[in-house]
This record gives structure tokens, C-alpha cells and sequence, in this order.
């Protein structure tokens, strides 16, 4: 009798024991939710349902815990151990396994006392009152259903004098279908000539005119950053700004009416520029599964790395930039093993990293231009070159760099166009070959070097050719 009532005390502890190991959604569940995905899981996010409440969570337990098995959800490309950002999304290996465990016992809500209050979400704009507002003149209206896209709009600044943005915020009108945006200075006014009668036009991988500036951005789950007046921006009177949001489909018809706040102030006291570490020239073979394509950037002088973001379209499958430092070590800066268009976004490091001078930063992409590339937009595949359109491919890595003035920072700007002229011809290419996004004046001084050089107008500049404007831009070693 003993030995019986002794054993089924040790089954009972062993079945407490266990029902106690068992995650539940107040007091393992909801925290992760709450910090990963409920940024865009809320009512008027982008996200097609909500996980604030149990009753949203538990009957998905199962969509849940498959998603972030696969690492679909929460969309967080770059792997670990390749660059340390800020804002990250990565869920850990433990929080993984809690969700299965979750979902493979029932989904049960445990005790109401353990669960974490709800999140909290700033309403209007997140870093201050902005000095300027600019919004869509008009709602721009998206089907309930068919492909995603891509649309510039141009909201003219109508300054009568030069400033200094320091802080620059986007505020999307219809958070159910913005997908993310960017946010442009043109001053050349080529997005003004190219803009319809609405001020807007149609637009894919970048702002599709040449001379314009990237000064923000936005994607769900941004949190805007202060104003940094150490760092603002020169933005000459006449200038405009060009947004390029990507829109999805909601499942009905929806509009949006975006935003854009300004924040300004005085002259910069430390020097921010961009650069970019560009792709050889790009011809992809239709069919080819595995085309490879490197680029490298060395850098003039010392700076501080602040941001990343690699760019490609719909063939890109793989892509690594690395910096190697004169020493001989090596920095990883990111690494996307399953590049996806829809998702790419702007990385900033959760700390700048130093790079001195001749630092080789380079970058290995991997292209996709096969019938088994579910998102090769040609079917059957085609050869593809590089171009804006989305039949077209890029690979690049936008770089945000910081410098000790602003003076510094123009005369790295001016040694990085050398590169760009020898990497150009070294290349090979055409007058006609010249990526868009080499930002003006850059682009430009390249067209006019060129065209000039270009003695017999076939467009494309011989050895004679190419020595001559190396000597005179001081390029020529």
C-alpha cells in the first residue's frame, strides 16, 4: 500500500513538474510579441493581424511558431555574427524554442498576473515638432489586390533661402499598405520635370533620376531618431524633395496621403557624407542559377562607418561585404543569405566602426537568374544587364560615413570620385553604362570627363583616352 501511494505521489509531482515547464503566453510569449512583432502586429500597422491580446496569438499558435522556426518572422535578414546593428529583430535560438513548445502544448494562457503590460506607441511625430511639413498633395489610391508598387512623389520644398536639415522624419499616412520608404533631396529638378500632373511618378529601385540625395527612410518598426546637428544636411533654396514608397495590397482598396517633417538648424560641425561600393558590370545569362559579381572600395583616409545598406532587385540571392584592414584582419559588415527585395532595408550599427585608411571594402553578390528563382520576373529568364527597371539588376552597398569636418568629408567625396573614374574604365563600359546612382555633382563631372574625353564619339574611351583623363583628374598613378 506504501509502495503504491508512493508512486503515484511521484507521477503527480512528475506531472506538476512538467505542467510547470510549460510556456505560457502571459509569462513567455507576450514579452517576445510585444518587443518583436507587435510594432507592425497592431491594429492599423501593416501586418494583416494583431497579437496584442491572447485571443490573437493563441488561435495562430501554430502560424506563429512556423514562421519563426523558419525565420520568415519577425524579417530580420542580415545573419548573426556579421555586423552588430541597432533596433535588431533577430529572435534568439531560446525564444524560438519557447514559441514551439507553446504552440506544441495547447497554446495554454497562464496566469493572468504574469502577463506584461501593452507596449506603448508614440502617436504624431516621434522626433519633435518638425520646422517644415511636407505631405502628398494628393491620396494616392491602391488596388485591393495584384502586384506591389513602387511610386515617387514629389513634394517641392519652395524655399527662398539655403538651410540645414538636421533631423528628417517620414510619417506614412496608411500603414496597412505602406511596405516602407525612402526620402530623397533633388536639386537638379529632374524629378520636377518627370513628375504628371499629380507630382508623382512611377518608380523602382531608387528615385529614377540622377543628382539626388538619400536623406531618410522608413520601414515598420522604425523608431526616428533626434535631430543631429552635428551632422545636418546642406540643402540649397530650389530644392525639392522626392519620396519613393513601396506600397503592397491590403486585401481591399485603400489611400494614402504620406508625410514628411523637416527638422532644421545650423551648419554641421562634423562631416557625414555617402559612398558606394558598386558591382563590375553586370550581365547575367538567362537560366544562370549562380552568377557571382564582385566590387571594392578603398577608403582615402580614415572614417567611422555608421550605416549599410546593399542593394539589389529581384535576382539578387546572396550577398556579403566585407572590410579588410591594412593590417591584414577583417570586418565583417553584413551578410544576407536570402536576399528578398520586399524586405531590404537600411542597417545602422549599433556603435560606428572605425576603418582607417586604405581599408579594402569589398562586396561579393550572388545572382539567381534561373526558372527555380520564384521571384525572377521573367519567365522564361532573359538576360539581364544593369538598369532602374525591374527586369533590370544592381549590386551595390550604400555606405553612411563620419568624418572629423565637414571639410573632411567633401575631400573624401572628391578622392571617391577618382575611384569611381578608374573603376569606371577600368570597367571598360559606355558613356551609357553610367549608374544613375553616382549622385551628383559626381555624376555629372563623369558625363562632362567623358564626353570629352571621348575624342573619336564612340562612347566608350580608348587606352589613349582613358590615359589622358587619368592625368588630368590625378588619377594616373
Amino acid at each position: 500500500m506504501k509502495m503504491a501511494a508512493t508512486f503515484i505521489a511521484s507521477i503527480f509531482l512528475s506531472m506538476t513538474a512538467s505542467a510547470a515547464d510549460v510556456p505560457t503566453f502571459n509569462k513567455d510569449i507576450a514579452p517576445i510579441l510585444y518587443q518583436h512583432c507587435a510594432t507592425c502586429h497592431r491594429p492599423g500597422e501593416v501586418a494583416p493581424f494583431s497579437l496584442l491580446t491572447y485571443e490573437d496569438a493563441a488561435k495562430r499558435a501554430k502560424l506563429i511558431a512556423s514562421a519563426t522556426e523558419r525565420r520568415f518572422m519577425p524579417p530580420w535578414k542580415p545573419e548573426p555574427g556579421y555586423g552588430k546593428f541597432a533596433n535588431e529583430r533577430r529572435l534568439t535560438d531560446d525564444q524560438i524554442a519557447l514559441i514551439r513548445a507553446w504552440a506544441q502544448n495547447g497554446a495554454p494562457e497562464g496566469a493572468p498576473g504574469d502577463k506584461p503590460p501593452l507596449p506603448g506607441f508614440t502617436d504624431g511625430w516621434q522626433a519633435g515638432k518638425p520646422d517644415q511639413i511636407l505631405t502628398m498633395p494628393s491620396s494616392f489610391a491602391v488596388a485591393s489586390s495584384g502586384h506591389d508598387l513602387f511610386r515617387c512623389f514629389l513634394l517641392p520644398l519652395n524655399l527662398d533661402r539655403d538651410v540645414y536639415v538636421s533631423g528628417t522624419e517620414f510619417r506614412p499616412g496608411n500603414r496597412r499598405i505602406v511596405h516602407h520608404a525612402l526620402v530623397y533631396v533633388d536639386t537638379t529638378g529632374a524629378a520636377r520635370a518627370r513628375a504628371g500632373r499629380d507630382g508623382s511618378y512611377p518608380c523602382f529601385g531608387g528615385p529614377g533620376v540622377p543628382g539626388v540625395n538619400l536623406i531618410g527612410g522608413w520601414v515598420p518598426g522604425t523608431v526616428a531618431q533626434p535631430p543631429s546637428k552635428e551632422f545636418s544636411r546642406f540643402v540649397p533654396k530650389g530644392s525639392d524633395v522626392v519620396v519613393q514608397i513601396h506600397y503592397h495590397a491590403s486585401g481591399k482598396p485603400e489611400s494614402d496621403q504620406s508625410s514628411v517633417g523637416l527638422i532644421f538648424s545650423g551648419p554641421p560641425k562634423k562631416g557625414r557624407t555617402g559612398a558606394m561600393v558598386v558591382g563590375g558590370r553586370l550581365d547575367i545569362p538567362a537560366g544562370d542559377p549562380h552568377y557571382v559579381v564582385k566590387g571594392q572600395l578603398v577608403l582615402p583616409r580614415d572614417v567611422e562607418l555608421a550605416g549599410i545598406s546593399p542593394h539589389a532587385h529581384y535576382l539578387g540571392k546572396e550577398m556579403k561585404v566585407t572590410a579588410y584592414l591594412p593590417d591584414g584582419t577583417s570586418i565583417p559588415l553584413i551578410w544576407i543569405k536570402d536576399w528578398d527585395f520586399n524586405w531590404q532595408g537600411s542597417y545602422p550599427y549599433e556603435k560606428p566602426i572605425g576603418l582607417p585608411k586604405d581599408t579594402r571594402i569589398e562586396l561579393e553578390y550572388i545572382f539567381d537568374n534561373s526558372e527555380n528563382n520564384p521571384r525572377n520576373p521573367s519567365h522564361p529568364p532573359v538576360r539581364v544587364k544593369w538598369g532602374e527597371q525591374s527586369t533590370d539588376e544592381m549590386a551595390l552597398a550604400f555606405l553612411v560615413l563620419l568624418l572629423p569636418t565637414p571639410d573632411d568629408a567633401d575631400a573624401f567625396g572628391r578622392q571617391i570620385v577618382i575611384q569611381y573614374f578608374e573603376a569606371f574604365l577600368y570597367e571598360g563600359m559606355s558613356i551609357d553604362d553610367l549608374p544613375f546612382e553616382i549622385a551628383s555633382p559626381q555624376r555629372e563631372r563623369l558625363l562632362q570627363a567623358l564626353r570629352f574625353f571621348d575624342r573619336n564619339g564612340n562612347r566608350v574611351l580608348d587606352s589613349d583616352e582613358r590615359q589622358a583623363l587619368l592625368r588630368i583628374f590625378g588619377a594616373n598613378k
